[in-house]
């Protein structure tokens, strides 16, 4: 078991991953165009710009203790919504170069130790804000 300064690092580097990414939706917003899932209704554009936004307000949540618990499960949950797009990416790639291919398809399995990784995050104790 973690000791709670473990789990609080581990909780930050949960917050920060999240964080990076939920940024780079605003950044680079025709990285994550093309693999919003046609079956979504509107532009795809306001679908990453939504992913953004809710990566962002999750790492939030991971990232202060109080509400470590129910960012964890929200990105556990987060992870698993976004696992479609990762599917149509692969699809979509299967005709480039091997070095693309090999990174879509590498994004797959990468879903399930994200959603242990949060899900260890929501159920670890951290200590209180202000020790």
């Amino acid at each position: 078991m973690l000791n709670p300064m473990s789990a609080s690092r581990s909780a930050h580097g949960l917050a920060l991953l999240l964080a990076v990414t939920g940024g780079t939706h605003f950044a680079a917003p025709q990285i994550y165009d093309p693999i919003v899932p046609r079956t979504l209704p509107g532009r795809p554009r306001t679908w990453t710009y939504l992913s953004g936004v809710a990566e962002l307000a999750v790492a939030a949540a991971v990232a202060h203790p109080r509400t470590r618990r129910a960012g964890g499960l929200a990105a556990a949950a987060l992870f698993v919504a976004v696992f479609p797009a990762n599917v149509k990416m692969a699809r979509d790639w299967r005709r480039r170069p091997p070095a693309y291919r090999a990174a879509a398809y590498a994004r797959l399995p990468m879903q399930a130790p994200l959603i242990w990784w949060a899900l260890r995050v929501a159920r670890r104790r951290t200590p209180a804000v202000g020790t």
